[in-house]
């Protein structure tokens, strides 16, 4: 099965005649919605259903929590990134999300709705428009305004059962040897009926064993529920339940009621983790959320206070624990922070980890820790997302943001997420104007940005008013890396002799001011390529030497990959064809590890040529389709280029010369309908033959 779905803690407790509805429904309808209040068992009704269905989906079962999602125009990239589509082009995150779904058979798992819930409608129906094998279970406190859904209302656990039962079970891992008896059960369905039967109340309440015996915990409840009776000017009467409060106030005074019996400190850290989005790491938690009066020294313990209180989930992966907040839970903790007045600062805080954040791995970039960087970067995908809304939005706050999309340029780049960083430079070079050198690197970075996207008019326009403001304001870095870029534009568009100026001089600037990075290295590389393309191969292999050699004592991979790429060119070039292929596959293998579709598809392109001019050319027809394919996620295929289009246009003559037109065309079209790890796998023969 491919996809991600929680990983369920705790064991599932009743809801057979729910899962039952949802098994049906979907038969009927390929949208679905669960509603009702908040802790009332949405979420895990819905993963369960998920996991049950998981075999019916060949292309997978994903879960999108979109609590954290604060404005509707970021919904259909949190469904892009959590579902993994890369697109480098510059269309619409709309049109690359419904091309990647349109042939699959794929279960979308939309979380916590209710505050999107029109924009959730629209793109359920935008992708279930475009993609006739998608399915979407959605849930929220909401119901979505479509007549076509199915809808089902998620009521309360029935009380003398599995209310019970769930008591019973939470009640054993809180105080170990916890028994349901005929002494106890009248206490415990007291307890149960009182909270209504809600999921989220029931375990919270349990929880309390760990410190009070069970009369104590039914009598406190007793008190917490007779001051809210008697406040009924906090009733919703047409909400209220037979015990005179609604199930919102149901849960909201349990959770109330678990506030206060926190400590202190365990209350303020509740209130500043509801600045997190999705889950966090102990780390983050203590950078953000570790200053006065809390100290970084105590919030492990505090965070581990919280998961025995049922108040913070501990999720355990292979890089590490994480710890994640339920949506209620963390909403009570916003109000609180607000309450306090601390909204503003913990934000801040929150913006000032992942600046930090983001220079750590911007450094780490250029050494050996490129895949980590890759992976943690990643895993705190949605933090950066939150960061970046939060200074874009905010008075005040816009250059922090700037400063963050621009720094965040190995992220945009080296990890495939092109379309991210262009809306996010744009949107931040849109938000401020004043001429400093975070403005300067925000342009230079859009304007690589464009060029791998094919946008190279755009880019060029910004590199030009880059390198003229740098000059203004004497900010020879900037300069140095607009040149740089020029040139990359000038070298996809064949003028190779401008390249190679532009190249020679960003390197001289480089030299002066000592820099030494990864934007170095491919300034290298690409003056190598440049010198390729004019046919002067021993000084293209001269620099390459030289580009490895760097590669090589700093542990630079991503970098190395487009070396061994140009060398796969030179070789190919002198008649060494196993070599040549040889090479190309290991550079494919490293950018298909950071997710660079432009360093996959130029590789596949090249191998699809090597294989053509072996006798394979049915094997060299279906990389052609399947490249065909990867072209359409990058922009424009081989980059409008001869010379980068020359290793096709060779493979294109020999298939057809080898197998007939018609035969090719079959092979080609084949190509066209491999998955990217297919047609990886294709490249590296790692795939069966009778692919």
């Amino acid at each position: 099965m491919f996809g991600k779905l929680p990983v369920e803690e705790t064991s599932f407790i009743g809801r057979r005649h729910e899962l039952s509805v949802l098994r049906k429904a979907r038969t009927r309808s390929r949208l679905v919605t669960l509603m009702g209040t908040g802790g009332v068992g949405k979420t895990r009704i819905a993963v369960r259903a998920a996991a049950e269905a998981a075999n019916e989906f060949e292309d997978g079962v994903w879960f999108i929590e979109l609590s954290g999602v604060r404005h509707s125009e970021l919904l259909v990239h949190a469904v892009a990134a959590a579902i993994g589509v890369t697109d480098h082009t510059t269309r619409s995150q709309e049109e690359a999300l419904t091309d990647h779904l349109e042939d699959k058979r794929l279960l979308l798992v939309l979380d916590t709705c209710e505050h999107l819930v029109e924009a959730c409608a629209d793109l359920a129906v935008m992708l279930l428009r475009a993609a006739p094998r998608l399915h979407v279970l959605a849930t929220s406190r909401q119901p979505f305004p479509l007549q076509d859904a199915q809808q089902f209302l998620v009521e309360p656990m029935p009380v003398l059962d599995e209310a019970v039962a769930l008591f019973a079970q939470r009640a054993r891992a809180a105080r170990p040897g916890f028994a349901l008896t005929e002494s106890n059960r009248t206490a415990v369905e007291r307890i149960c009926a009182r909270l209504d039967g809600i999921p989220l109340a029931i375990e919270l309440a349990a929880g309390r064993l760990r410190t009070e015996p069970l009369d104590t915990v039914g009598s406190r409840l007793e008190d917490r529920f007779q001051f809210l009776v008697e406040d009924a000017g906090r009733v919703d009467p047409k909400a209220a339940t037979p015990g005179g409060t609604s199930r919102h106030s149901t849960l909201r005074t349990a959770i109330g009621w678990s506030h206060e019996l926190c400590q202190p400190h365990e209350r303020l850290l509740w209130a500043r983790l509801s600045v997190f989005a999705g889950d966090f790491s102990l780390d983050a938690a203590q950078q953000v959320c570790g200053h006065a009066p809390l100290g970084k020294a105590e919030i492990a313990d505090l965070l581990a206070g919280l998961v025995t209180k049922s108040l913070l989930v501990r999720d355990k992966w292979p890089d590490g624990e994480r710890f994640r907040q339920l949506d209620t839970v963390r909403a009570y903790g916003g109000e609180w922070l607000r309450r306090l007045g601390e909204e503003q600062p913990q934000q801040s805080h929150h913006l000032a980890w992942c600046q930090a954040f983001a220079e750590q791995g911007e450094r780490a970039w250029f050494g050996p820790g490129q895949a980590a960087v890759f992976h943690s970067a990643r895993r705190e995908h949605t933090q950066i997302f939150r960061a970046l809304d939060y200074a874009l939005s905010t008075p005040g706050q816009e250059e922090a943001g700037l400063r963050l999309a621009g720094t965040l340029w190995f992220y945009w780049v080296g990890c495939g997420l092109l379309g991210d960083g262009r809306y996010w430079l744009d949107r931040a070079l849109a938000a401020t104007s004043r001429l400093i050198p975070d403005r300067l690197k925000a342009l230079w970075v859009t304007g690589y940005v464009a060029i791998l996207q094919g946008d190279s008019t755009v880019a060029v326009t910004m590199l030009e008013d880059c390198r003229a403001q740098a000059l203004r304001i004497d900010d020879d870095a900037a300069y140095a890396y607009a040149t740089h870029r020029l040139g990359c534009a000038a070298l996809i568009r064949d003028e190779h002799v401008v390249a190679q100026k532009y190249f020679e001089t960003a390197l001289a600037r480089y030299a002066s001011l000592g820099e030494l990075n990864s934007n170095v290295l491919m300034a290298r590389i690409e003056l190598a390529m440049a010198f390729a393309f004019q046919g002067d191969l021993e000084r293209a292999l001269e620099v390459c030497e030289q580009a490895r050699h760097i590669c090589d004592v700093h542990g630079e991979r991503w970098g190395k990959a487009y070396v061994l790429y140009v060398l796969s060119f030179a070789a190919w070039s002198r008649g060494q064809r196993d070599e040549a292929e040889e090479l190309a596959r290991e550079s494919l293998s490293i950018n298909y590890e950071f997710h660079d579709l432009v360093g996959v598809v130029l590789p596949i392109e090249f191998i699809a040529l090597l294989r053509a001019t072996s006798g394979h050319s049915h094997q060299a027809a279906m990389l052609q389709g399947a490249a065909h394919q990867i072209w359409r996620r990058v922009g424009l295929p081989l980059f409008g280029s001869a010379h980068f289009n020359a290793p096709h246009d060779a493979a294109l003559i020999l298939g057809r010369k080898e197998l007939g037109q018609k035969d090719y065309d079959r092979a080609f079209a084949r190509g066209t309908k491999l998955s990217l790890d297919q047609t990886v796998a294709l490249a590296l023969d790692l795939a069966p033959k009778r692919l």
